[in-house]
């Protein structure tokens, strides 16, 4: 097997970008006073992207998906991420049998 440098360049990149990014934002935020309204927003971002990550797929692959994703945007409004990620992994698995959808 071999090693394409262009592609081992670009994955050190976005690795060094990552972690830059990460302890760049870790830096930052000492010196920034976060009030309820931004709090609220910062917790805000994990289930939206999760539902922007997961909204495509859901409307086009079939009814199990399309109700275990709404299902999980619900939970997403009350419960912690990886609570809401496992409503959304357990009804589409319940969905699936049910409905008869595609494993």
């Amino acid at each position: 097997m071999s090693v394409d440098l262009n592609t081992l360049l670009a994955i050190l990149a976005m690795a060094v970008a990552t972690v830059a990014t990460r302890i760049g934002g870790l830096v930052l935020i000492r010196y920034v006073t976060i009030g309820e309204n931004q709090k609220r927003a910062l917790e805000a971002i994990p289930p939206a992207v999760l539902m922007a990550v997961i909204a495509p797929t859901a409307v086009v692959t079939g009814p199990a998906e399309t109700i275990a994703a709404a299902a999980t945007a619900v939970a997403a409004t009350r419960l912690p991420l990886l609570a809401s990620v496992a409503v959304g992994v357990v009804s589409v698995a319940l969905l699936r049998q049910v409905l008869g959808g595609a494993w």
